[in-house]
């Protein structure tokens, strides 16, 4: 704990004021899918009657999509660069960098962690999944900017080995998406696999249908088992040492003789709650019925074909379900602005009714039109109105509030804690850690960062959640190796050994730290703090920054999306 001036500064960042408003007239800088976004949202408020937020500075809308897209803030060249642009089209072009070459690598690495949450959760204890197999396979994806459907396809049909060893041949990282979430045997076999990719890609909880009609919803019990049975040609195989340790895992399709034995027409079956036992054949959710037989396609020795690949079926029914490109725009959505059109995002139905319908289905099938592209995606929210206001609220949109139940408008930005990813990031990116942190075990090093904070609940769907609380003192104190330390250090060399070497003035050194930590310059009350720390330290410069430093980065307004 520094001083006690350090720590009443801190409690003055928490309440401190911000820059002044811009107020930039609002551009869909040409592209006709923001323009659409732009006019339905507006609508939206119109007959809501309310007012929208003033713009964001262009420090706090920097700052917002940096975290946003790259999973961290902008180091103090990168904000500085943007604010002296004086182009009309800034924001667009620095959006095209930030989806470009040059931070490919960086884009890769945020959503390899956003999507590696989403499929697999954080559990590093899991000895089915092997995470930097998932990471891998994620990061090739991101890079490349596969289409969605292809992205899909790849995960829900993915058969090999799950981990990318010397000794292993057919490596195959999408496998770690369903080699956790499948029995080697059992008759509950993928029960985890439907529910979640039944989530992830057509919105749709289908988990509580396991056991009995949903009670809400149009959900029946035969559904979820129909959708389960295209997973049950699938087995996951562990592959184990000496020890009887699993080592890797291999996730194969197999004929299915189905469990009356017939492979012609191989069924399962399910529990009524009433003890009744019914069949169920591969169906998905629309309907649509596919081949009963649980034979793998084969030739006969005359030519004819038969049998059918049950999870390739499922995959080509997703693509061409309208619920596909709506669930990945409510989520990326929900990333952007903080609240998808539904919440959860993953819960369609009528139970459920999105907030902006029209704005939900336009943009799913603009997003289809245009090949499926994350990026694109990406590209038209973060340029869209809503995305660019401030998140202060005023008289005329405080009934704008979804923490209070009400469906949002997105009348203005919703203040939102960074992930504990981003922080992580964000961090490195502050203290100029990163610039010596990100080797080939950096991954490691935040895994085992982040695994302190995990709680594994054990439900049927290998739900997870996060203890993390935000908090810098505990993130600091969490953190593993001496990269930190050095960065956060008076050492020789370090961070803040640089900034307060330098021959700027002490105005300028205090307005560096704010610039790093929260992308803005500090106000003069809190200049005026910051001198009287300094002449309180008696001279001694690096240890009065390093209080001040302790305080920005202590502060509320470092751990929020804003």
């Amino acid at each position: 704990m520094r001083g006690a001036l350090a720590g009443a500064m801190a409690v003055m960042l928490m309440a401190a004021g911000r820059m002044a408003f811009a107020a930039d007239p609002v551009d869909d800088f040409g592209i006709p899918h923001v323009r659409f976004i732009n006019d339905q949202i507006a609508s939206a408020w119109s007959e809501a009657g309310l007012t929208p937020a003033k713009e964001a500075t262009e420090s706090e809308w920097c700052r917002r999509v940096h975290l946003d897209l790259i999973g961290r803030i902008p180091s103090v060249d990168e904000l500085q660069a943007f604010v002296a642009d004086k182009s009309p089209t800034k924001k667009a072009d620095l959006v095209g960098r930030l989806l470009g070459d040059d931070y490919e690598d960086e884009y890769a690495r945020h959503w390899t962690d956003v999507w590696t949450t989403v499929l697999i959760g954080r559990d590093v204890t899991n000895e089915r999944v092997n995470r930097p197999g998932m990471r891998q396979y994620l990061r090739r994806a991101f890079s490349k900017n596969i289409p969605y459907d292809r992205f899909m396809e790849e995960l829900v049909t993915a058969t090999g080995a799950n981990a990318n060893r010397k000794d292993v041949d057919g490596f195959n990282g999408a496998t770690n998406f369903l080699s956790g979430k499948m029995e080697e045997m059992g008759v509950e076999n993928g029960v985890q696999a439907t529910a979640k990719t039944a989530q992830i890609f057509l919105g749709t909880q289908v988990q509580c249908t396991q056991c009995h009609n949903h009670p809400f919803n149009k959900g029946k019990q035969n559904q979820f088992w129909e959708l389960n049975a295209f997973f049950r040609q699938t087995r996951s195989l562990r592959r184990r040492d000496g020890t009887n340790d699993v080592q890797w895992v291999e996730l194969i399709d197999e004929d299915f003789a189905g469990e009356g034995r017939n492979p012609e027409e191989a069924e399962l079956y399910y529990e009524l709650r009433n003890g009744l036992m019914k069949v169920a054949y591969p169906v998905f959710i629309d309907g649509t019925e596919v081949s009963k037989s649980g034979y793998l396609p084969a030739t006969m020795a005359d030519g004819t074909a038969y049998g059918v690949n049950r999870r390739k079926e499922l995959a080509a029914l997703i693509k061409t379900s309208p619920l596909f490109p709506a669930a990945i725009v409510n989520r990326m959505w929900g990333h952007f602005l903080g609240y998808g059109f539904t919440k959860p995002v993953d819960d369609f139905g009528d139970h459920n009714p999105p907030s902006h319908p029209e704005l939900l289905d336009g943009l799913a099938s603009r997003f289809r039109e245009q090949s499926l592209d994350l990026k694109e995606l990406a590209r038209w929210i973060v340029l869209s109105q809503p995305y660019a206001l401030s998140s202060r609220m005023t008289k005329a949109n405080e009934r704008d509030d979804p923490s209070l139940g009400e469906k949002p408008k997105f009348s203005h930005f919703y203040l939102r804690q960074l992930q504990a990813e981003q922080l992580y990031e964000s961090l490195l990116t502050a203290t100029q850690a990163d610039k010596t942190a990100r080797s080939e075990d950096a991954a490691k090093k935040k895994d085992a960062w982040m695994s302190q904070f995990v709680i594994a609940f054990g439900t049927d769907e290998g739900d997870d959640a996060t203890t993390f609380n935000g908090s810098i003192p505990q993130a600091l104190m969490m953190f593993n190796g001496d990269m930190i330390k050095e960065a956060t250090s008076t050492g020789k060399g370090g961070f803040l050994d640089t900034v307060a070497s330098s021959p700027m003035p002490n105005k300028a050194k205090i307005e560096t730290l704010y610039l790093a930590a929260l992308a803005r310059k500090p106000a003069e009350s809190e200049v005026t703090a910051a001198n009287r720390m300094l002449a309180a330290r008696r001279g001694d410069a690096i240890g009065a920054l390093q209080d001040i430093w302790w305080a920005v980065l202590n502060s509320n307004e470092f751990i929020m999306n804003r």
